[in-house]
């Protein structure tokens, strides 16, 4: 089991509550945990990464194990504490302004 933990405007529009748990078949990494999260939350398409081109949106950031993973390649497998379901993968609204 892989534990995502969402941004409460996401966890929101997704109708859950508290973290999210995915079986993910293959690999771990940031691509197989959001087709997972995308297939079981259908109302989240679009707002952790675009339709089309499958890119991180601007200020969504992903962090694992106290490291910021949103500029690596989101093909590369995730910490093996993340995908044994002991840490979990964290989806953050960035911050911005002045």
């Amino acid at each position: 089991m892989i534990r995502v933990v969402l941004p409460q405007h996401l966890r929101t529009l997704a109708r859950v509550s508290g973290e999210v748990t995915l079986d993910i078949t293959g690999p771990v990494t940031v691509d197989s945990v959001l087709d997972a999260l995308e297939a079981r939350h259908p109302m989240l398409r679009g707002t952790i990464r675009d339709h089309t081109t499958k890119q991180r949106r601007p200020f969504i950031r992903f962090f694992a194990c106290d490291q910021d993973l949103s500029h690596e390649p989101t093909d590369t497998p995730l910490p093996t504490t993340v995908a044994s379901g002991a840490e979990p993968l964290l989806i953050v609204g960035a911050m911005a302004g002045g």
